[in-house]
């Protein structure tokens, strides 16, 4: 006979005898211990219900007519889908020799007859504890195995598990795909062999090699390596020894084609080089314009040495045309004319310093000596702004690393505006510049005027492009200025006096100051 006499479902317990007496006698005694019960008078029924319902426990007779529990025990071993199954062998033999070959074929335990009802309920128990554990954790194990498989099958980046030879044991879909080959061909492979051309030359030096001979861990960049086909690619790997108990088994691989990536950071190389090119010729237009603003002022500038140069010339000239010419006065003279053809080139010079294109790179610069230099160079704008310029320094003030002819540009377009707001507000006060220490790693200058200020709805676009206060202003003065202190690694910003007036400032990096950024205070 075969019946289901229990419909529940947490344990299965599979009762096989030919004799009824004695599986009436087995369910009586476990038919109140919440297991659902499986009957079956006889072995290919036993294997039948055990295929399609998989017991954690099944109670075997062993002496039954046409397959004995034997062949029953050694046939559910050999089935994958029963092989776990925990057979407890039912026997009035009380032989070591059944015993032994009971254990043998895969007997979990062995229950003599006649059994007492304690014993069987103890043995039950236990056994379908310990298979229903052991089928969660492989459940689990399974349910790790997929989300591990899952995970490495949506990795881009290509894996490999290597042993301590370097031998391919496991790629992962990714690999196969950066190689241009099927994952199947690489396992067995070596990795050396396969991605190094230089592999039978020199073995040490390889990448990886380290790691799998001697659990170091490396990391390289752009390194080139090669495909199944022989052509090779830029890449990036990482590589962690693998370990069990502290001892060295191999290595794991992880690596990527870094080909676009290369050409996208060239890419973006080549971007910056052209926004820096076209920064330098924004500047240097803003530059021309200046001194087109300056012209008649430096001609002024120019103009009276030369004018004193050709009287000078005159007076020599008459001097030497006595007959006994004072040669003291006549040296006297000439010292003079020397004097004032080197202010006249002195003035030449800083016009030509400034027009110029700044060199590549930046330079260590005095901040004294250049805001004191700038102040010269305004010294036309001063008079034709009736203004002045007060310069205050802070002592011991660091030097700074920046490109003197573009922070020279912002500082004078910076005084230049003072000196203009100033004068429309028709004040006398000079205009103030200033430099001091910043924090650790940056220097801040300041331009402060006591003109008619900016007006609050002007404030957040003044240092956008083409945004002007000047009826004839093209909005590019501001704008260049923070691109020029930008590009020193410094900020530019405006800051409402309580007095009136206008306050603008820069910062810029001290030299020699690594590791900090050069903002504003907070």
């Amino acid at each position: 006979m075969t019946e289901t006499v229990s419909e529940n479902s947490e344990v299965t317990v599979l009762l096989v005898d030919d004799n009824p007496q004695n599986l009436k006698v087995l369910y009586e005694t476990l038919k109140d211990k919440g297991y659902r019960l499986l009957i079956a008078n006889e072995g290919e029924k036993a294997l039948d219900l055990a295929h399609r319902h998989h017991p954690e426990v099944i109670l075997l007779d062993i002496m039954m007519p046409e397959m004995d529990g034997y062949e029953v025990c050694e046939r559910l071993k050999a089935d994958p889908q029963t092989a776990d199954c925990a057979v407890v062998f039912l026997s009035a033999l009380d032989d070591l020799q059944a015993k032994v070959k009971g254990f043998s074929l895969g007997g979990a335990d062995y229950i003599s007859k006649p059994f007492q009802s304690q014993e069987v309920i103890a043995r039950v128990k236990t056994h379908a504890q310990v298979i229903r554990l052991e089928r969660e954790l492989q459940a689990r194990n399974r349910e790790l195995q997929g989300d591990q498989a899952r995970i490495l099958n949506s990795i881009s980046e290509g894996i490999y598990g290597l042993n301590e030879d370097g031998i391919i044991e496991f790629a992962n879909p990714a690999a196969g795909m950066i190689m241009g080959c099927p994952v199947e061909d690489l396992v067995g492979k070596s990795f050396f062999d396969l991605h190094f051309s230089t592999a039978s030359d020199s073995e040490d030096n390889l990448p990886v090699m380290a790691t799998c001979r001697q659990g170091v861990a490396e990391n390289q960049r752009d390194i080139r390596m090669l495909r199944a086909d022989g052509s090779g690619f830029p890449a990036e790997y990482r590589s962690t020894p693998k370990l069990d108990d502290e001892e060295l088994h191999g290595a794991v691989v992880v690596f990527r084609d870094i080909t676009t990536e290369l050409e996208n950071e060239q890419a973006l190389e080549d971007a910056r080089a052209m926004v820096q090119e076209q920064r330098d010729q924004l500047a240097h237009t803003s530059r021309l314009s200046t001194m087109g603003e300056m012209a008649a002022g430096f001609a002024h500038e120019v103009n009276q040495p030369l004018t004193a140069i050709t009287n000078y010339a005159r007076v020599a000239k008459r001097m030497m045309g006595k007959e006994q010419p004072d040669l003291g006065l006549l040296q006297e003279t000439l010292d003079k004319v020397e004097a004032q053809s080197h202010r006249a080139s002195e003035i030449i010079r800083r016009i030509r310093r400034f027009m110029k294109k700044p060199a590549t790179g930046k330079e260590i610069l005095s901040v004294p000596g250049l805001l004191e230099d700038t102040r010269q160079f305004a010294e036309v704008d001063m008079r034709n702004n009736e203004g002045g310029i007060e310069v205050q320094v802070e002592d011991s003030l660091p030097d700074v690393l920046a490109d003197p002819i573009q922070v020279q540009q912002v500082a004078l377009n910076l005084i230049r505006n003072a000196l203009e707001a100033t004068r429309s507000a028709g004040a006398a006060t000079p205009v103030e510049v200033s430099a001091r220490r910043c924090g650790d790693h940056c220097v801040r200058v300041q331009v402060r005027d006591h003109g008619i200020g900016v007006a609050e709805e002007a404030e957040e676009k003044l240092f956008h492009p083409f945004h002007t206060t000047k009826d004839e202003g093209m909005g590019i003065g501001l704008a260049t200025c923070r691109s020029l202190i930008q590009a020193q690694g410094g900020e530019i910003g405006y800051e409402r006096p309580d007095d009136g007036g206008a306050c603008f400032w820069f910062t810029l990096p001290v030299s020699g100051a690594e590791g900090g950024l050069c903002a504003p205070e907070e």
